[in-house]
């Protein structure tokens, strides 16, 4: 009986090995279909709901990422794994706008746990504990660290790239949100206007240098719709169909505050929060912007 059942089980073996070769072709096949199916015509901008503060994601057609703030904590990292496949662990591009700890909390986390190509900020120097931890991980992973300046452009597809519109001078000796990096991401016939916490003086002086080249299908209101950004004049050159606010549930500031939404809705823009939506979604074609 025992021979028998001997030959019963080797014939068995054969079996269960092709069995488990199938399953792991299978699980092969999806995940590279997951990762060639990444490249397509699509521009993807999603405005994290990290709280009261700002972390905007950012994915080109041919997959490149970028990652504009991080918000105030780890937070971000829970963010990220909802639009970043679990096998990803590189961000290309990290911009921090300014060093204030409610854009670059959760950089240090970031920085930890993905691979990041190179940083780029305003050239303001931040006091607090979080930024000295930022610093000290650029160095240590020899990361390239590069200051922003009006007039670069980094390019992240044939049609994408991102636009810096400001600073346009040495900003260590200016007040941490004056210093934000401002700048425009275009694809194609689309813009977005990713702001930072730049006052109305900054704004208003944007529109000055650039006018109607503002223009910009979406909007990232400035200092998370607090009453000292968002000039009517700018906000009359970027006619945004859209305005994103990116604050935190029943925050201790009162953001966004009344009057900004009255003057977006006086120019017509759709305002969506990330306290009362969630995170935010959209996609380009690059024709045309929607909301996903």
């Amino acid at each position: 009986m025992e021979s028998v059942k001997k030959k019963i089980d080797d014939k068995k073996k054969p079996h269960f090995f092709l069995f488990l070769l199938g399953g792991l072709l299978v699980i092969n096949l999806f995940i590279w279909s997951v990762i060639f199916g990444q490249e397509s015509d699509i521009l993807t901008v999603a405005f994290l709901d990290v709280g009261q503060g700002d972390a905007i994601y950012i994915r080109a057609p041919n997959g490149n990422q970028a990652l504009i703030d991080a918000g105030i904590n780890k937070k971000v990292l829970r963010e990220l794994s909802k639009v970043i496949p679990f096998y990803d662990r590189s961000i290309d591009m990290v911009l921090a706008t300014h060093p204030d700890k409610d854009h670059i909390g959760g950089l240090p986390d970031i920085l930890q746990r993905y691979d990041v190509d190179f940083v780029m900020d305003s050239g303001k120097e931040g006091e607090s504990a979080t930024y000295k931890e930022l610093t000290r991980l650029i160095e240590e992973k020899d990361i390239n660290n590069i200051q922003a300046e009006r007039g670069m452009v980094v390019v992240l597809d044939d049609e994408v790239y991102l636009n810096i519109l400001f600073p346009d001078r040495d900003v260590r000796g200016v007040e941490s949100n004056t210093a934000s990096v401002i700048a425009q991401l275009i694809y194609g016939e689309t813009e977005f206007m990713l702001t930072g916490d730049s006052p109305k003086t900054i704004e208003n002086y944007l529109v000055m240098l650039d006018g109607g080249k503002l223009q910009s299908d979406v909007l990232k209101a400035g200092h998370h719709g607090s009453k000292t950004s968002s000039a009517e004049a700018f906000l009359g050159n970027v006619q945004p169909k859209y305005s994103i606010i990116s604050a935190g549930k029943d925050n201790r500031y009162g953001h966004p505050h009344e009057e900004v939404l009255d003057v977006l809705e006086q120019f017509g823009s759709m305002i969506l929060s990330t306290q009362d939506n969630g995170m935010i979604i959209f996609e380009s074609d690059g024709e045309n912007v929607f909301i996903k």
